[in-house]
């Protein structure tokens, strides 16, 4: 099974915040994007699970987007 993870950039909150459409109940943050990768693959086996989802495995799919304004 497929799971696509979408990592934005909240500039308030300065922290990347992982969501997910096809896990739900993702919702995890950090300052860091490598922390959060980490964070996510502690916590998808968790939601499975309170999901009775059944899986052997899953291969998780990260997405991310962040913006920034310059000025010149």
């Amino acid at each position: 099974m497929d799971y696509l993870v979408k990592f934005f950039w909240d500039n308030e909150a300065a922290v990347w915040v992982a969501t997910s459409n096809e896990l739900p109940g993702l919702v995890l943050e950090s300052g860091s994007f490598d922390a959060l990768v980490e964070k996510v693959k502690f916590a998808v086996p968790e939601l499975l699970e309170a999901n009775n989802v059944k899986i052997p495995y899953c291969n998780l799919n990260f997405v991310s987007d962040r913006h920034e304004k310059i000025f010149l």
